[in-house]
């Protein structure tokens, strides 16, 4: 529905800027949301767009250019003037103005930066020495700061003073004569409170924190831990220097999650949607692990050229050398995929190590069972009996189903045990993930399946 709502809008807006009734234009976008103002003047093509853009509100135009793709941001900030530009960047919060300046390239940061009022530049230049990634680089310094001895009446009137600065007023943080965090009020409780009523006893002391350098991802979890809207940001000497906002998290949290999905694919992780991206970009995104991988699956090859003579002499095993390895590597799949995501969510710790392996160990054993048994038969009906594969002995049934049941045991222990190392090592744990797994699990397999053979075959 929103999907088709967007299209119908966009052929509105469309059919209007050829009529040129630019006045009907402006009353349609004040009653949009700024994401959809975005979205329907991305459409529009570069020629369009700054004359479009132009037809904002001030407020809406910044709003409305915080959402904008970056290649449209710097489209437009070519062909802003000094002042215009300027116009949108005092309207813009400073966690905004940071990101924006993340995206642009250093000419166009410079402008940005020349054009910002003195406050502003110097606070950008504060959160940009924040090392990449941390609490620090995300948060806004707009937040609203309560004494201790404040009464009810104050504190609400410093809220309405300082509201239309600040990125959230819902929940307010109260400090000393130092600044540092003491606990915390919402507006709720100062709004009910009588006007008497002193901030100390109204307040919270069981404070929600982070520091400036802690991980990013961990300041997401945080928030979808604990519900919150808000999260302080606070220094070394426990000094609220700035809060995280539930948007700033929600953005945190999709670029996470693309990162490792990215990452488990064997794609080198990159900013830029995927329509944004030219081949070549593509190309540079992948080829690496794509060769990385291709090199080291000559490992299986070695493997298999070993054991040629074996092969040439019980042909028969070549034909189950894919099925072993597939569901070898599945097997694997499933248990770092899960770990992993565990891992993201806080739910696993390094500590747990003997615990996840004796799950999975047991997991393990039961798959292992289950598909050996299903596989002895499925090999008895279908490949010897109804296909007629009469080179398809009872002993190398046993030994394609006991090299499974093999294969699937190590697979799985494989699969939970890399990421919790690469994690306790300083690694990401996502880059632990299918393509790395299954080329060493391939391997593993192959191994196994001529060992098993040799015993049962005497190869």
């Amino acid at each position: 529905m929103a999907d088709t709502n967007t299209m119908i809008l966009s052929s509105t807006i469309e059919s209007l800027i050829e009529s040129k009734k630019y006045s009907t234009l402006k009353d349609i976008f004040v009653t949009l949301r700024p994401m959809d103002i975005a979205i329907v003047l991305g459409e529009l093509g570069v020629k369009r767009l700054p004359l479009m853009f132009r037809l904002l509100p001030k407020e809406l135009a910044a709003e409305t250019f915080i959402e904008m793709d970056p290649d449209e941001q710097q489209l437009l900030i070519r062909g802003f003037s000094d002042a215009e530009l300027k116009e949108v960047v005092d309207e813009l919060y400073v966690d905004d103005a940071v990101d924006l300046i993340e995206e642009m390239p250093a000419n166009v940061v410079k402008r940005i930066l020349k054009t910002a009022d003195p406050e502003m530049r110097r606070t950008i230049n504060e959160l940009l020495n924040y090392p990449e990634d941390s609490a620090g680089s995300i948060m806004t310094t707009e937040y609203v700061s309560l004494r201790p001895d404040m009464t009810a009446e104050e504190a609400i009137k410093r809220v309405r003073r300082g509201a239309v600065d600040k990125e959230t007023i819902y929940t307010c943080y109260v400090t000393d004569k130092n600044r540092k965090l003491v606990g915390y009020v919402t507006l709720k409780s100062l709004i009910l409170a009588e006007d008497d009523t002193e901030i100390t006893d109204i307040m919270g002391t069981d404070t929600i924190y982070v520091t400036t350098t802690d991980d990013q991802e961990e300041v997401a979890n945080t928030f979808s831990k604990y519900d919150l809207s808000a999260l302080p940001v606070v220094d070394k000497e426990s000094r609220l220097v700035g809060i995280v906002t539930v948007d700033d998290a929600i953005d945190v949290m999709e670029e996470e999650a693309t990162e490792d999905i990215e990452k488990m694919a064997a794609i080198t992780p990159t900013d830029k949607p995927y329509l944004k991206m030219s081949p070549f970009a593509l190309w540079k995104a992948r080829i690496p692990w794509l060769m990385l991988l291709m090199v080291s699956a000559t490992f299986t090859g070695l493997i298999i050229s070993s054991f040629e003579s074996a092969l040439a002499k019980w042909v028969a095993l070549t034909a189950f050398i894919p099925m072993l390895m597939d569901t070898g590597g599945n097997s694997g799949s499933q248990a770092s995929v899960t770990v992993i995501r565990a891992l993201s969510l806080g739910d696993l710790e390094f500590s747990d190590f003997f615990r996840v392996v004796w799950k999975e160990l047991r997991v393990a054993v039961l798959c292992a069972i289950s598909l050996a048994v299903v596989n002895f038969v499925k090999i008895g009906l279908v490949d010897v009996l109804l296909m007629g594969n009469t080179s398809i002995s009872v002993s190398i049934n046993l030994v394609v189903c006991i090299t499974l049941a093999f294969t699937i045991v190590v697979a799985k222990l494989v699969g939970c045990a890399l990421p919790l190392l690469a994690k306790k090592i300083g690694f990401d744990p996502a880059v632990m993930a299918s393509p790395f797994i299954t080329t060493i699990v391939d391997a593993l397999s192959l191994l196994i399946y001529f060992q098993v053979a040799k015993v049962l075959l005497g190869l």
